[in-house]
């Protein structure tokens, strides 16, 4: 099998947007195709396609797939593995995935309710997002360990959509979202605004952290994994694949690739960072090897939450998605009752994690650094983790 890559042409081709009633509509070089109601899936033919939701693929965040494709994880799936970046208006995913121009995202918890509030029939399959990895930037100095006093001050957004991802996080420690003033400072500029002295502070989340950093642009950080009882990010299909049992048992091969590609950059966090850079070589040039690595580090903490209380790589944890789903509601976000488990499934689970951790971690050992690779301190990456933490 060829699992080859392809650019950002998604985002060039096609143009969404849901209306009142809940249609999604795709306008496709001047033709266009609706839904409503249940997304009807196409059937696999020659690629798969998973699509980003940050406008961009050329990060650290998707090590899974990139470790698993090369290390042969996903075995013979029998079509063409694409990753694709989708606009960066943060529900751009579940659009695409909705009118079949891709199949599988990886969107905030609060995206997949507005999916759902509009009638996409999709699921989460893979919670890759066990903590929450969304953070509050603040300029050097001026960060608040209580979110609590950010009442009545102006909080900086890449995008609009991203107040879905906001107001629930502030919700779920104690602040009133309404008492927030969000600005849209435009993607991917929004970071620069927050230091050049507007507003605030700002959304980001892990991996972006070591990023901006590594850009120069040094932030005092909230971190939503230690202050925020939420999930975050998880894979999400639609229903109707997970009801064809060909697309199901594609989908278990897939999982289990990201399963595989996780536990490997957990046992050798270089190698991954390494594979990634072999595959993206734009990102290697935007990172380098230390910030690479940490930013991999960064979100794969967010991946990994506590293993102990996990049924293995991907399981949601259900009340934590309970809560997030309540306090939607609570707050206007989603105006019906999301019914957990039957939008987010732990199904796959047990399938995606029945690999031979043994051969991985043989795998991982054996991989083959390079020497700029194994320069890299992991020491110190461990103090650069917490260095600018405030909470």
């Amino acid at each position: 099998m060829n699992h080859a890559f392809h650019g950002a042409g998604l985002s060039r081709r096609h143009f969404l947007q849901v209306s009142a009633s809940g249609a999604v509509t795709s306008t496709i070089l001047g033709g266009s195709i609706m839904g409503g109601g249940a997304a009807q899936a196409a059937p696999y033919k020659g690629s798969h396609t998973w699509i980003s939701p940050r406008g961009t693929i050329e990060v650290m965040d998707d090590y899974p797939y990139w470790v698993a494709r090369k290390m042969g994880y996903f075995g013979d799936l029998g079509v063409e593995t694409r990753m694709e970046a989708g606009p960066s208006d943060g529900t751009a995913v579940v659009k695409f995935l909705a009118v079949n121009q891709a199949d599988v995202g990886f969107p905030s918890p609060g995206v997949l309710s507005f999916a759902i509030n509009n009638r996409m029939d999709l699921v989460s399959v893979y919670g890759s997002g066990n903590l929450d990895l969304f953070n509050i930037a603040f300029r050097k100095g001026q960060g608040v360990k209580d979110l609590k006093q950010l009442a009545g001050k102006t909080v900086l957004l890449g995008s609009a959509a991203w107040q879905s991802i906001a107001d629930p996080m502030f919700a779920a420690v104690g602040v009133d979202p309404k008492s927030i003033k969000y600005v849209e400072a435009g993607w991917p500029t929004w970071t620069k605004a927050l230091q050049s002295g507007q507003g605030d502070a700002a959304l980001t989340w892990e991996g972006l952290r070591a990023d901006l950093e590594a850009k120069g642009l040094r932030f005092d950080y909230w971190l939503g994994m230690r202050g925020s009882p939420l999930p975050s990010n998880s894979l999400v299909v639609r229903r109707a694949d997970i009801l064809d049992p060909d697309r199901k048992a594609f989908l278990q091969k897939y999982l289990r690739g990201w399963a595989m590609g996780s536990e490997f950059a957990d046992r050798n966090p270089r190698a991954a960072a390494q594979i990634v850079f072999e595959a993206l070589p734009q990102t290697r040039q935007n990172y380098g090897p230390r910030y690479g690595t940490e930013s991999l580090l960064q979100i794969h903490r967010t991946f990994k939450g506590d293993m102990a209380k996990r049924k293995g790589w991907g399981e949601h944890d259900l009340p934590a998605w309970d809560r997030f789903f309540r306090i939607l509601k609570t707050i206007g976000q989603s105006s019906i009752d999301i019914d957990t488990r039957k939008y987010v499934l732990n199904d796959f689970i047990a399938d995606a994690n029945a690999f031979s951790k043994a051969k991985v971690h043989a795998d991982a050992d054996t991989f083959p650094l390079s020497a700029e690779m194994k320069a890299v301190d992991m020491a110190e990456m461990e103090k650069a983790f917490y260095a600018s933490v405030i909470n």
